[in-house]
């Protein structure tokens, strides 16, 4: 803003006053100074700063908080948008106080409240950074993998014959899981193997001891549980070798490793995540109490049911018992009777008519056939005569004379002798 000239004797208008050009005659306004302040401090690049969480207020998706120093008591304000909020891990979304971070911040000044601070545009757990760095790319591996698809995941069994559990000896969570377990279960079992659950042999051991009870025929499920701790403690777990460990066994495992707010990635690869010791054990083993209700309430619906279905037959045959045809059953054999013995009687009469019109009919064919039988003209004095092997004779050549003529007449047959052709006059006069 330019600087304004008055007239002599006029006093400038405050807004027109340059900081640095001020005086008693001709103040600057609040305005023009913090307007003056933030464009001196925008130029200032973004700083990458090491602290202690003093102050850590979520309103409305965003973080108001305080940095103190780590060896001193110098401390700043920063704020820490929602947007910028949601693009970090899901470790650093729920920080607590007393928690050490680098932060990489920018120096901010509001015109109109007059307030310093500086706005947050990235944060990590101090000496985690890297780790966490590497474990986001292991996440991100093992899920283009397939290693996280529930498709995957084994079912855990109703009732485990033997639970596997692997953890550390004499820790609060073997007795959390074998407590809560046989309270739920009585006779539930056991095969534990202690294994280290921090530090250098926390990987191997946990290998070594999860193949072992994945060999077991026995154990049908396998628990792997750890308490709680910070971060850096819970870094074997989300160990490479161990998860593909994990992923290759044939028996189910959970997960249940720190509490809640604890999300190492074997939680992940497992086949089921528990959020806490206890919480595994409520998981794997269903409570008797509950199963006995259940038992219970699945025998009072299925008497239910049943006492329904009977009362429901019997209603429904009391209504075929009071049908009339039911009441005088006799009635319909007596309709019945009458209707078979009129189609009896259809069909002898019809049986009847067609016999007679048959043997009408046969009589008929039968004379015809007598009528057009060579007996019937033998019987009016007709004769047939044959010479050789049958052959009729129907020209007197047929028979020269001292042929042997063989006569068929109405009454059996005689031998003959032929004398020759006669005369048709001399044949008349001799017939």
């Amino acid at each position: 803003m330019a600087s304004f000239a008055p007239a002599p004797g006029q006093t400038p208008p405050p807004d027109s006053v340059h900081p640095r050009e001020s005086s008693p005659d001709a103040p600057t306004s609040v305005s023009r100074l913090n307007e003056t302040i933030r464009g001196f401090i925008s130029g200032w690049g973004s700083v990458w700063v090491e602290g202690e969480i003093t102050a850590w207020n979520l309103r409305g998706g965003h973080v108001f908080g305080r940095l103190k120093d780590a060896s001193g008591d110098a401390m700043i304000s920063f704020r820490l948008w929602s947007s910028t909020l949601q693009r970090l891990p899901a470790d650093m979304r729920d920080l607590k106080l007393g928690d050490r971070v680098v932060a990489c911040v920018k120096s901010d000044y509001f015109v109109k409240s007059g307030d310093f601070t500086f706005t947050v545009s990235a944060m990590r757990h101090t000496g985690l950074g890297d780790q966490l760095e590497r474990l986001e790319r292991l996440r991100a591996q093992l899920r283009a993998e397939g290693l996280f698809d529930p498709a995957r995941k084994k079912r855990l069994p109703f009732l485990p014959h033997v639970i596997g559990l692997i953890t550390g000896e004499r820790s609060d969570a073997e007795k959390d899981v074998h407590r809560n377990a046989e309270l739920r279960w009585p006779q539930v079992r056991f095969r534990t193997i202690h294994a280290a659950v921090q530090g250098d042999r926390c990987v191997p051991e946990t290998i070594a001891a999860l193949k072992v009870l994945d060999a077991d025929p026995e154990v049908d499920v396998i628990v792997i549980a750890r308490g709680g701790g910070d971060p850096q403690t819970l870094l074997g777990f989300s160990d490479e070798r161990l998860l593909r460990a994990v992923a290759a066994a044939s028996t189910p495992i959970v997960s249940a490793i720190g509490h809640e707010n604890d999300h190492p990635l074997l939680d992940d690869v497992a086949d089921l995540r528990a959020s806490t010791p206890t919480d595994a054990a409520k998981r794997v083993v269903p409570d008797v109490a509950e199963q006995r209700a259940l038992v219970q309430q699945l025998r009072a619906r299925a008497r239910t049911r049943l006492t329904q279905r009977i009362a429901h037959d019997i209603a429904q045959l009391e209504q075929l018992r009071s049908r009339p045809v039911l009441r005088t059953p006799e009635s319909m054999l007596t309709a019945r009777s009458h209707e078979l013995w009129t189609l009896v009687s259809r069909g002898r009469e019809i049986v009847t008519r067609r016999v007679d019109a048959a043997d009408r009919q046969s009589a008929q064919l039968r004379a015809s056939l007598r009528a057009l039988s060579p007996g019937a003209t033998l019987a009016r004095g007709y004769a047939i005569a044959h010479v050789g092997d049958g052959v009729i004779v129907r020209d007197a050549a047929q028979a020269p004379a001292g042929a042997a003529v063989t006569v068929t007449v109405a009454e059996g047959s005689f031998a003959a002798r032929s004398e020759g052709p006669v005369a048709e006059g001399r044949a008349d006069a001799e017939q």
